[in-house]
């Protein structure tokens, strides 16, 4: 019965279990669902790293590859990012080009790594004006459950993190480019950004870490990046419902018990693969 209830009226489905603060999959309102990072997952790449929101799965593999640095800024490298949303992950998605949830989500990753900081381009420099390092951040979704975006940037922070370098020398007299596979070096992450989504209910009730169902009904949707010392780095507000600013102010509170959480998770996995 509840079953056929859900198919005929989801909406009023869910207004049932919002109304005794909780949600159909059990979870309280402000409650994230079993979040489990692995990293060093692609053996082939120089970073990586296979992040699980619930259902939701995002696994994000580094290249690095050298390039001459841009004209305009001789001393910097770059960081390319992309997401790829297949078919393999939801119905929902088909083959061809990136559609446009793929697209925003890309530009969406784009803006974290440029706002937060998270890696200085200078850092990823080799010869001012001759060569620098191109990271390539490919992310690809393996299983879509919602709160992609959260997923994202907390695969792309670990992989990131497990990003290793040669050391690498411009020989003066051929000008060709030496490198020392035996001496790596860890890249420096100097911000560790963590995004916090929220779904708004009937234009008032707002739910943390929302799934696909949840998004599909919600007015609106709300991601939040905060970085560790509690600064903004980004908000992606995509139309839907407006928000008053003391919820607003709320859902800032939670990114920060949020950041809390994810920080100790990651900083847990790496301690745990140093021990091996």
């Amino acid at each position: 019965m509840a079953a056929g209830f859900k198919t005929v009226e989801p909406l009023e489905y869910y207004r049932r279990f919002l109304k005794e603060n909780c949600r159909p999959d059990g979870r309280e309102l402000g409650e994230f669902r079993t979040t489990t990072v692995n990293i060093g997952s692609i053996s082939t790449a120089d970073g990586s790293a296979l992040v699980k929101l619930g259902n939701t799965t995002v696994i994000c593999g580094i290249k690095a590859e050298f390039a001459a640095p841009p004209l305009d800024a001789p001393d910097r490298g770059y960081v390319v990012p992309n997401v790829d949303l297949p078919p393999l992950c939801s119905s929902r998605f088909r083959t061809g080009p990136p559609g446009e949830e793929a697209q925003v989500t890309s530009q969406f990753i784009a803006d974290v790594l440029e706002n937060s900081q998270i890696i200085k381009k200078e850092d990823l420099c080799i010869s001012p004006g001759k060569l620098a390092w191109v990271l390539y951040c490919d992310l690809i979704c393996l299983d879509y459950d919602g709160n992609i975006l959260d997923a994202c940037t907390f695969a792309l922070l670990a992989a990131l993190k497990n990003v290793q370098l040669p050391e690498v020398t411009i020989n003066e007299e051929t000008a060709l480019a030496e490198v020392n596979s035996k001496k790596k070096s860890y890249l420096n992450v100097r911000k560790n950004p963590v995004a916090t989504s929220f779904a708004v209910f009937d234009d008032t009730l707002l739910i943390v870490d929302p799934t696909g169902e949840e998004e599909h009904l919600s007015t609106g949707t709300l991601t939040i990046v905060m970085d560790e010392e509690g600064k903004l780095c980004c908000l992606h507000k995509p139309g839907g419902s407006g928000l008053t600013g003391s919820k607003l102010q709320d859902c800032m509170s939670r990114a920060v018990s949020r950041h809390k959480e994810v920080n100790k998770l990651l900083d847990e996995v790496i301690q745990s693969m140093k021990h091996k």
